[in-house]
């Protein structure tokens, strides 16, 4: 374990649609070196076929990339370790069945981020890199499926959108034969069409100054100052709309034998630039400065916000308490009693994975009833609904889904998110431990369990509930609840019995 003083070593993955990314940095009290990194261009975005399902290829490419960071990543452990997925993972209709191998490949967790939680995380690795002064700066990151935008001059952006536009898509889309002028025109306007939906709230929110951030920006960046002998950061409206003339005069960008691209880029470089010709048109933005920071950086400086107990989830659950006008009373009365059953039933899981779902179970106490800002009937769908559909800061979709399918679970019919349960024992533990919280602290009243009460889970498939048969007979209501709890879990393959001692 590292004393305060030692620096800690922590690893992001950053799964994108264009190419896949180790990163292996230092972390010394906040400042971070890099040790290591590792990148390959997979092309994810290139093995969609028109019903968005991923080819074989673009699979196999991925598992073979995926297993050489996970033999770099040996001897970490998980908490040094982020891994995040973004648009090809979002959209694909067969990742499901994809994600359980490229896990095993990895040899850690993959997080699928939505995207506006990976426009958060960029702003948040610019945020860091650049130095602060007051101005606000709209941030551009062109990735290979999907272009984020963010405004921002402090921790948290002021406005934050992904849409679906990407070099590797839209090369695909409108330059896979040929590049000619009218093909650029045609995915300039494809792309002002897109960024139509936020340039209204953008122009109204206004900004100092432009950044653009990755892959796409950088090679721009690069040309512009090889083909120019400039050697600023700049971007400028005038200089991509002459690159743009030029590779359709040449018929494509390889035949345009550009100064400064990369060979690794020339494939994706045409849908790059019309995106962001797009962005300076639709947007109106004049010249553009490009930062080394990106999606990696962001996902570092967030994981060392968890370790320093900064949580973005944490405000996040704070925020959303305060949105849909929860009780922090009853939901702290829920949140420990539940901890305190989980604790009692989980005695073979290990301390890593049960500190995860110790966290996991109070976020969905603490959100538990948001659904009754709705209504209270069905208010357990409601809030689950919610938690599924929500941009929430700092949760990955796996998490938001998990909490999702706690809070559906909390009462009524058990077997309604059988098909949802992931992590085995432990969630079903999770779920049997809100729902007896909830059915326990039913008169919104401070509560504690009887002395003497003990839960445990003696062979598997089976819990047994041993509590006062006095405190039983005093407390008819929750007696006779406690019945009917033991009757919905003979649903499902787990065994509930109380035992009256």
């Amino acid at each position: 374990m590292n004393s305060p003083d030692t620096p800690q070593m922590l690893a992001s993955v950053d799964l994108g649609s264009n190419s896949f990314r180790l990163q292996i940095c230092q972390n010394d009290n906040g400042q971070l070196q890099v040790v290591d990194s590792i990148k390959e261009m997979v092309r994810f975005a290139a093995g969609l076929d028109e019903q968005k399902n991923l080819d074989e290829a673009s699979q196999q490419r991925a598992l073979a990339c995926l297993a050489k960071f996970g033999e770099r990543l040996r001897g970490f452990a998980p908490e040094q370790v982020r891994a995040v997925a973004t648009n090809t993972f979002r959209v694909a209709k067969n990742i499901a069945a994809f994600i359980p191998q490229a896990e095993a490949a990895l040899g850690f967790p993959i997080e699928v981020i939505a995207g506006r939680e990976e426009a958060r995380l960029i702003y948040t690795g610019v945020i860091h890199t650049l130095p602060p002064n007051g101005d606000r700066m709209l941030v551009v990151d062109i990735g290979g499926g999907s272009t984020e935008f963010v405004i921002g001059s402090e921790a948290q952006p002021a406005c934050a959108e992904s849409l679906p536009l990407g070099c590797v898509t839209y090369t695909m889309r409108f330059f896979k034969n040929k590049t000619g002028e009218k093909d650029f025109q045609t995915a300039v306007t494809a792309a002002r069409a897109e960024i139509q939906r936020i340039a209204q709230k953008y122009k109204r929110t206004g900004w100092d100054f432009a950044i653009g951030t990755s892959g796409s920006a950088k090679s721009i960046r690069d040309v512009l100052a090889a083909e120019t002998g400039n050697s600023g950061e700049t971007i400028t409206y005038v200089g991509m709309k002459k690159l743009a003339q030029r590779i359709a005069e040449a018929g494509s960008v390889k035949k345009a034998k550009l100064e400064g691209l990369k060979a690794e880029r020339v494939e994706v470089f045409a849908g790059g630039l019309a995106v962001m010709i797009a962005v300076f048109e639709e947007l109106g933005v004049e010249t553009m400065n490009v930062t080394d920071a990106a999606l990696r950086d962001g996902v570092f400086y967030d994981l060392i916000g968890r370790s320093l107990n900064e949580d973005m989830r944490e405000q996040t659950v704070v925020r959303f308490q305060e949105r849909y006008h929860v009780s922090r009373s009853q939901a702290e009365r829920v949140a420990r009693t539940a901890d305190h059953l989980l604790e009692s039933l989980a005695q073979n899981v290990s301390v890593h994975e049960l500190k995860h779902w110790r966290q996991y179970l109070r976020w969905a106490a603490a959100l538990h009833e948001i659904g009754t800002d709705i209504a209270h009937t069905a208010y357990h769908k409601h809030t689950a609904y919610i938690l599924a559909q929500a941009d929430m800061p700092g949760f990955s979709r796996k998490e938001q889904n998990i909490l999702a399918a706690l809070a559906l679970g909390q009462r009524g019919d058990v077997r309604k998110v059988a098909d949802q349960i992931q992590g085995g024992n432990i969630m079903w533990y999770a779920l049997f431990a809100l729902r007896l919280s909830v059915l326990f602290n039913r008169a919104r009243l401070p509560f504690e369990l009887p002395r003497h009460t003990r839960l445990g889970s003696p062979e598997s498939g089976s819990i047994v509930l041993r509590i006062s048969r006095q405190w039983l007979d005093e407390n008819p209501l929750t007696a006779g609840a406690l019945n009917d709890e033991s009757e919905q879990w003979a649903k499902t393959h787990i065994r509930f019995t109380v035992e009256a001692v």
